[in-house]
């Protein structure tokens, strides 16, 4: 399926000189932001502390990041789960404040919004035990309970942020010995340096504007590089193609053909992924904002490095057609009535 097609080739390498200086600016930049500010980590790495209430009545999430920022805790995450009545808090580490009064002070704040009071309830659980539990009581129901408090140690931080290291190192050693199975150890050379230039960038951007980095947040990270990838292959593959079919071209012929060849396929994957993307980050709230963020930044640096810099940096290294196929007789391959065809599959 194709929205256009492109009849004469565009010159994307006679500008990737420029391009890649460009691109070597930004990435200096984004280390040097990385370096300078680091990353303004979430809960999740940095330990602090988790509350799940439960509201008699769908929960207004407005309403309780409102009452939670009064108390000028830092930057708190408010999030529904399971239900739309269940409702998840977490509140990063305070020097003045034990992680034990956190919750009291979150669940009081909350209560006093109902307008009613902390009282302990005694529950039975499902094998007959009696548990006390914090709730709000008004007029003898309770429009918000504390269903559970959970203490995040800078350990578990730690642990996740070494966790998430390893996650994005076996990605990126899973991408390099698939390229150089799959085309070329140049070609994979040059796509992993492209996607490390798209991680770092979106790094960059989340050091700068000292956006809070989490778990989604990695999440989309380690899927821009899988994202990233699947672009350069599509353009490696045509490359290859294009080697096998026009063999009186030079490299940055074949490569500006391949380029200009797989625009629509381009402007129709990244363009409908984008509309997605764009849906959460409209819609989705401030659980989802961030990821849609990343994600952003992700597919616009993805389509920009596939081009300019994975493509480039190939042609650098020197690629030709004799690193990808093998000569064989003259007229064996292509439509022998074309001049171009050529004698290599």
């Amino acid at each position: 399926m194709e929205f256009f097609r492109i009849r004469k080739d565009i010159p994307f390498m006679r500008h990737a000189l420029v391009f890649n200086a460009i691109s070597a600016l930004t990435f200096v930049a984004a280390v040097f932001f990385l370096a300078t500010r680091g990353l303004h980590l979430s809960v999740e790495f940095t330990g602090g502390t988790v509350l799940e209430v439960a509201y008699e009545q769908t929960a207004d999430l407005g309403k309780v990041r409102q009452t939670v920022e009064t108390l000028k805790l830092g930057e708190v995450q408010v999030q529904n789960f399971g239900t739309s009545h269940d409702v998840m808090i977490r509140v990063p580490v305070r020097g003045d404040i034990k992680q034990t009064e956190v919750s009291s002070k979150v669940f009081g704040a909350l209560c006093t919004a109902e307008q009613g009071k902390v009282v302990d309830r005694q529950y039975t659980t499902d094998k007959g035990e009696q548990v006390s539990r914090q709730a709000c009581d008004v007029a003898g129901h309770e429009p918000v309970k504390l269903s559970r408090v959970e203490a995040v140690g800078a350990s578990v931080g730690d642990e996740l942020a070494q966790d998430g290291a390893m996650a994005l190192l076996f990605v990126v050693i899973g991408i390099v010995i698939y390229l150089a199975f799959r085309f070329e150890w140049k070609f994979a050379v040059a796509a992993i340096l492209a996607n490390l230039h798209d991680v770092v960038i979106i790094l960059g951007f989340f050091a700068f504007f000292q956006w809070e980095f989490s778990l989604s947040v990695l999440a989309a990270v380690l899927a821009v590089l899988g994202y990233s990838v699947n672009e350069s292959v599509v353009i490696f593959d045509r490359i290859r193609e294009a080697f096998r079919k026009y063999r009186k071209m030079t490299t940055v012929e074949v490569i500006d053909h391949a380029i200009t060849s797989t625009m629509s396929r381009t402007v129709i994957t990244h363009g409908s992924t984008q509309m997605m993307v764009l849906s959460m980050l409209l819609f989705g709230g401030p659980t989802l904002h961030y990821f849609a963020v990343a994600l952003t930044i992700g597919i616009l640096f993805g389509i920009y490095s596939s081009v300019f810099v994975a493509a480039a940096i190939a042609m650098w290294l020197g690629v030709k057609r004799e690193d990808l196929l093998k000569a064989v007789a003259s007229g064996k391959d292509g439509d022998p009535n074309d001049p171009n065809a050529g004698a290599v599959v």
